[in-house]
């Protein structure tokens, strides 16, 4: 099973290094590349005003922060959702800098390099020299993005997530897994049942009368036929 998670964040500004703090993750949990309708989603006390830039972005004001939870306090919860799972994220330094930044405050693992998958990154390599923002990507793939008259972390994560199924894709990329999950289940089954391991031939299903015929068939041929080569060690 391939559990993704889908994340994206809001800020008070644009460095982390500078001080600027996180203050909305959210999160959209995939499975096998299909939405499971699990998702995690807070607002979050930064501590410090928000940068007028900031709130032209996601409108999010020092005032509807003010009674949210510190970082401090969703730590933990925020660490077990994502787990050791891989994380999907557009232009996804900033976000992973700014989780990192709160996760050294908190004392929690940061979050490494090898488990990120940057849809931006992505993007690039698929449509070189063309926008590659998150509404370049909805117009292009045709997904819905008239909800985002502002940023939010939860809408676009929820995006995100269309987005990236047509970037690895489209929406039937889980058929090969699905196969490859079906034959794994079928494979554990057998092992279960005493089923031996190694790849079984299917006897011959031609009758006598139809390789005859079939024999008559080429021998209408004036040079020898491929088809030969097939049937010759049956």
């Amino acid at each position: 099973m391939l559990r993704e998670i889908v994340l994206d964040t809001e800020t008070t500004g644009t460095d982390h290094g500078a001080g600027d703090r996180v203050i909305e993750i959210g999160c959209v949990e995939l499975v096998n590349h299909i939405p499971t309708g699990e998702f995690y989603h807070r607002y979050i006390n930064p501590e410090r005003p928000v940068s007028a830039g900031a709130l032209a972005v996601h409108g999010l004001t020092d005032e509807f922060l003010a009674d949210k939870q510190l970082f401090a306090e969703i730590a933990d919860e925020f660490a077990d959702f994502i787990r050791d799972s891989r994380l999907v994220i557009h232009n996804a330094a900033f976000d992973v800098g700014f989780l990192n930044a709160e996760f050294a405050r908190t004392g929690h693992p940061r979050i490494e390099n090898d488990r990120v998958l940057d849809t931006l990154a992505l993007a690039r390599r698929k449509h070189p020299g063309a926008p590659n923002n998150l509404d370049a990507l909805c117009n292009r793939y045709g997904i819905d993005n008239t909800r985002r008259t502002k940023h939010g972390a939860l809408l676009d994560a929820e995006i995100l997530a269309e987005v990236y199924i047509e970037l690895i894709g489209g929406k039937q990329t889980d058929l090969g897994l699905a196969v490859t999950a079906a034959r794994a289940s079928v494979a554990a089954h057998e092992a279960l049942a005493g089923a031996p391991s190694e790849r079984r031939v299917a006897p011959p299903r031609l009758s006598d009368a139809e390789r005859e015929a079939h024999a008559r068939f080429l021998a209408g041929f004036k040079s020898e036929p491929i088809w030969r080569d097939y049937i010759a060690g049956e």
